[in-house]
């Protein structure tokens, strides 16, 4: 751990995306906790609702939104050990890396864990990924829970890029895993039931979404979503965080 890693985190307000608040979905909905928003994602979906951490000016990548963003005014490079005296300031212990995808500076992670624990081994860490990229052997075994969310063709990602069968199935064999799936329309379920499949993904641990970044949006598509979840056996997740605070950053 002598060699301190740097890590790409979104920027806002000129601070690093750091923030205390309740997790919005999956899993572990309601739980407390500190999220950190890490910069720079290998995917582009059409829908994605933190685009300002890939985004960039001058790329071809299309937005719902059409709006481009500038990497310096929406990056900030922080030392991991910087990180975790930010973390630490926080009285909660449940920590989610999400992005982004944070699985593209495993480095920084690995040494931010080591100095939490360090502080404190009660911390306790969640990260949220597309479900393309394999840990590293060290982040895997250091990581309470993972939130995978394999993108649909709804994302606007080819599928040689979204899909990474030996990322899927190293997942797939783990106990912490939980896969979240966006859905936007009802044909969507054929997809995941041919990823659930394909890929042996365990269904107790399968939850479907729905894709909306306002509440009007997600409302238009929560009652037939969770007929589906309650007939074909999957677990609902919804976006809480939406509910509570609408489409806002920090929250």
């Amino acid at each position: 751990m002598a060699t301190l890693k740097l890590a790409k985190l979104d920027k806002l307000n000129d601070r690093p995306e750091i923030f205390h608040t309740l997790q919005g979905e999956g899993a572990s909905i309601g739980v407390p906790s500190v999220f950190i928003r890490s910069s720079l994602c290998n995917l582009h979906c059409t829908w994605c609702d933190t685009d300002y951490t890939w985004n960039w000016e001058g790329t071809p990548w299309k937005h719902e939104t059409g709006i481009k963003y500038s990497k310096k005014d929406y990056i900030i490079e922080l030392e991991a050990l910087e990180i975790a005296e930010l973390v630490a300031s926080y009285k909660c212990k449940n920590i989610i890396l999400t992005g982004g995808e944070p699985l593209l500076q495993q480095p920084a992670w690995e040494e931010l864990i080591h100095h939490l624990r360090k502080k404190d081994p009660t911390y306790r860490f969640e990260v949220e990924t597309n479900g393309t990229q394999i840990p590293s052997q060290t982040l895997d075994h250091s990581i309470d829970q993972w939130n995978i969310s394999p993108k649909l063709s709804n994302s606007g990602n080819h599928e040689k890029i979204r899909i990474n069968p030996a990322a899927l199935q190293h997942f797939a064999s783990k106990q912490n895993a939980w896969f979240k799936f966006v859905i936007q329309t009802q044909d969507d379920l054929a997809e995941v039931q041919q990823l659930e499949q394909t890929h042996h993904l365990p269904k107790p641990n399968i939850l479907l979404m729905p894709e909306g970044r306002t509440e009007a949006a997600l409302q238009n598509k929560r009652l037939w979503l969770a007929d589906i979840c309650r007939d074909q056996g999957y677990r609902f997740s919804d976006r809480l965080h939406i509910q509570l605070w609408g489409s806002k950053r920090g929250v």
